[in-house]
């Protein structure tokens, strides 16, 4: 297996295809390109050369040893002061690291800050569940930020990241200690199984930016990888079919040569060095964004035409939703994220009878501890009247009924 350094596409040309979309409708005809998603393919393979699963031996289980580093890893996240030290006042930060469909979807903005409701940012902030006291989420991705402008300690990337999306918040590289990354290449032409392909560029580029990680951030603990949406109604060459696929291999693939690496089987030749005791953080997949078009995933996902915009390539509004919501379902209830992610309790937020679940038979009981305390606590003396908190003002009063029916609605 040959690899190919990345070419580094000029962000004039970056942008120049993103934009070329003004002059193309994205391709609505394509609801398929028929390949089946890594979760769902397991140990089939992918061209009859590359087996699925979201990690080793076709599974999408991660192997007990990995997860056990990892959740030893989250809970040694903590709130650091500006110079990196543990102080119980201080914060730590979730930072994402990408390109323009990176910041699209997890905060929407150019800035980087008011990140609009739909974004992941977004829902993350109206989710009373959310860590909003020691929990910074910093989006540091940027339009036209392909992964060979992330992949070197010296870029310019990290340098805009630290001083126009930390600092302004008062927040330095020492308090990072967890980061998205969503990353992809330019025009990409060779794809599997080309010896040049860019799934290949790209898994040499992430072991690169894993490194890079871990010296610009001394203090990162955990790296979450998550691969391109659907690309088949694309309608430029920015990142069509099978290249937005594909990139999803390049993500499993890198965390496959940490967890061989770590388990004796030596270091990958392409990814590198990945040893989490020296020079890479802990890596493990977010959330898995492809599906096949309009072709339902075992999990239901789907991508309809109307989730992007004119080019195919880039999400719509709904699009920009559908995967702020996945991040949020994800950092809520990954045991690697949920330690930090979360305030302390929110699982038993709006449980208001103490089932373990958030349903409808807890409407009463919710109604009873607002307006009748006593009788409630009488009724339910097993079961605290802060769980219907859930505004986080540390009061349960009419404040928390519009966030009480959210939550209920929305099934969280």
């Amino acid at each position: 297996m040959s690899i190919r350094r990345a070419t580094i596409v000029p962000f004039a040309v970056v942008w120049a295809l993103g934009h070329a979309a003004a002059a193309h409708a994205a391709d609505c005809a394509q609801t398929s390109v028929g390949i089946t998603p890594l979760n769902d393919l397991g140990t089939g393979q992918y061209l009859g050369l590359y087996q699925g699963g979201l990690y080793p031996n076709g599974s999408n289980a991660m192997p007990p040893a990995h997860a056990a580093i990892g959740l030893t890893r989250a809970a040694q996240i903590r709130p650091l002061d500006p110079a990196g030290n543990p102080d119980p006042s201080g914060r730590y930060v979730l930072l994402s690291i990408g390109m323009s469909n990176t910041t699209q979807e997890f905060c929407g903005t150019a800035d980087g800050q008011n990140c609009p409701s739909y974004s992941f940012v977004g829902q993350a902030t109206a989710d009373p569940r959310v860590n909003h006291s020691t929990l910074e989420i910093i989006d540091g991705a940027a339009g036209g930020q392909t992964a060979g402008t992330w992949d070197d300690p010296t870029d310019t990337n990290y340098d805009r990241v630290r001083d126009t999306r930390l600092a302004p918040a008062g927040l330095t590289e020492a308090q990072v200690q967890a980061v998205w990354v969503k990353v992809a290449n330019a025009a990409p032409t060779d794809s599997l199984p080309d010896p040049n392909a860019d799934a290949f560029t790209l898994l040499s580029q992430l072991g690169d930016i894993l490194r890079t990680l871990q010296t610009r951030y001394p203090n990162v603990k955990l790296v979450f990888l998550s691969s391109r949406i659907y690309a088949g109604y694309a309608s430029t060459s920015l990142n069509p079919e099978p290249f937005a696929f594909e990139s999803g291999l390049a993500c499993k693939w890198t965390v496959e040569a940490q967890i061989r690496q770590m388990a004796g089987g030596g270091i990958d030749p392409l990814a590198s060095d990945l040893n989490l005791n020296t020079v890479a953080p802990w890596v493990a997949w977010g959330p898995y964004l492809w599906a096949d078009g309009l072709t339902p995933r075992s999990d239901g996902l789907i991508w309809q035409c109307t989730d992007f915009n004119t080019d195919g390539t880039h999400p719509s509004v709904s699009g920009r939703q559908k995967v702020g919501t996945l991040l949020l379902q994800f950092f809520s209830s990954s045991p690697h994220t949920t330690p930090w992610f979360l305030r302390p309790g929110a699982d038993s937020i709006g449980d208001m009878n103490c089932d373990d679940r958030l349903d409808n038979f807890d409407i009463d009981p919710f109604v009873l501890a607002l307006t009748r305390p006593a009788e409630y606590e009488a009724q339910f003396p097993d079961c605290p009247r802060r769980n219907g908190d859930i505004n986080g003002d540390g009061q349960l009063n009419n404040f928390d009924i519009d966030p009480f029916v959210r939550l209920l609605t929305q099934g969280n």
